[in-house]
């Protein structure tokens, strides 16, 4: 077999291959031997019938189509392997010219890796980010231990205060019109949690059981329900009851009771433990994303607009089955996104981004001979067997024919191990760096209708 190689732009590359006659000529009778066993012709059994006949049937086309299934695969593969293309999509067949007695050309079409120099990526001295240390995590940890186990006890003799839980019943109304779905009997509100609109949960406190009155609150402007933005409502109240968490005090009995533990000490060791982890995961993946932040920023890489369409192509689909499942309308989800232009724009953003760390970390794993086991893959298998509550032998069973299923896999395995190995060949100085404080004001936006739900 000879092949010529014609590279085009975008990483395009054009094989020009010549099959000699007598291989062609043998797939060929092949070809039409196979169809004449899969097909009826009068006057003669089933495999019998000449080639003649044969074509005669079904048409030349079909019997080239069926041999040109059957000998290209093996010679595709050995042009791609003795030319040492690193090829990304599937060889297509674009053209060729079939005729006995002759050699056989063909030209498919493939398209490879974009090849580029990657930036340094062993022995920096880099800077990661991390939160300060929380001083009080310990006792923080405890407290919310405690809090978990703290009775609700009924007020009988006071008013309702900021911390307590409420049981009350509610009926709104906003331009003398109830407001549907804004109103429920016994529900119940926790007062230092409340997702209500801003001033529900403030008004309810102050009030006696039994008490019976009405509170005033203005809709957001950026309400989801056209009718009620900024609009002024009024919902009466009755509050049925008030219940006071009452914290128990950290004894050796609560312990043994709510845990695994024996004593207070035992807890608190676990907990020290556990925050220790939490910070050691924290320096990694600060570390890892800073080590891949500076070889991305020293490496250059022309994507394809091939790639970026096909990734594209697949985070839309992946968008559209996420709507689709939540019941969303994908006009609708669009037009939250910015509409169709902004949308567009910030896919191919990110598929240039996804596509430029997927080269980066296949460049250094091809470089550093990282590969993947067996082992590898059932220790991946086990934690997503336990993420989903599940046996090995029942995930394998589901998914282990799924080659797609099979190299995610093998991919996740890949990116641990280059992200562990720049952690492990680069050194990091950790700089602690308050988080921003936002304004979570409008994050509480209370939807009183689902509340009510």
């Amino acid at each position: 077999m000879q092949t010529t190689l014609t590279k085009e732009k975008d990483n395009i590359v054009i094989m020009n291959m010549t099959i000699p006659a007598n291989e062609a000529d043998s797939a060929y009778n092949l070809a039409a031997n196979r169809i004449s066993q899969h097909i009826n012709i009068n006057g003669f059994r089933r495999g019998k019938a000449p080639k003649a006949v044969v074509e005669r049937h079904v048409g030349v086309d079909r019997i080239q189509q069926e041999a040109l299934d059957m000998i290209l695969p093996k010679y595709i593969s050995q042009a791609i392997s003795d030319n040492k293309l690193d090829t990304i999509t599937q060889p297509a067949l674009t053209d060729y010219s079939f005729e006995p007695g002759r050699d056989l050309e063909v030209t498919v079409q493939v398209e490879t890796r974009p090849e580029f120099t990657i930036g340094q990526y062993k022995n920096l001295n880099l800077k990661a980010e991390i939160t300060p240390e929380n001083k009080d995590a310990l006792k923080n940890a405890i407290d919310n231990f405690l809090n978990q186990n703290a009775s609700l006890e009924l007020v009988l003799d006071r008013p309702s205060k900021d911390t307590d839980i409420v049981i009350f019943d509610f009926d709104g109304t906003c331009n003398g019109e109830k407001i549907q779905g804004g109103s429920a009997k016994g529900y119940t509100l926790d007062l230092a949690h409340s997702n209500f609109i801003p001033g529900f949960a403030e008004q309810l406190v102050g009030h006696n059981m039994k008490e019976e009155f009405d509170i005033n609150v203005k809709f957001p402007d950026n309400y989801h329900d056209e009718k009620l933005k900024g609009q002024d409502a009024t919902f009466a109240i009755k509050l049925n009851e008030i219940k006071e968490r009452v914290v128990p005090e950290l004894t050796d009995e609560l312990v043994k009771k709510a845990t695994r533990f024996s004593t207070v000490d035992e807890l608190k060791e676990d907990i020290k433990k556990f925050i220790d982890l939490q910070r050691d995961n924290e320096k990694k993946i600060s570390a890892e994303n800073a080590a891949f932040k500076a070889v991305s920023d020293a490496t250059n890489i022309e994507i394809p607009q091939s790639m970026t369409n096909r990734e594209v192509n697949a985070m839309v689909n992946d968008y559209r089955q996420r709507a689709a499942t939540q019941k969303i309308d994908w006009a609708q989800f669009v037009e939250a996104q910015g509409g169709d232009k902004a949308f567009e724009e910030r896919l191919q953003k990110e598929a240039n981004v996804r596509i430029k760390n997927s080269l980066i970390i296949d460049k250094i794993a091809k470089d550093e001979n990282i590969t993947v086991g067996q082992e590898d893959l059932t220790g991946k298998l086990a934690q997503l067997a336990q993420t989903y509550g599940i046996t090995i032998e029942q995930l394998v069973k589901q998914f282990g024919q799924n080659p797609v299923f099979i190299n995610s896999l093998s991919q996740q395995v890949i990116n641990e191990k280059v992200r562990s190995f720049l952690v492990e060949n680069n050194k990091f100085e950790y700089v602690e760096v308050k988080p921003e404080v936002k304004d979570t004001k409008e994050a509480k936006v209370a939807d009183t209708e689902k509340a009510a739900e």
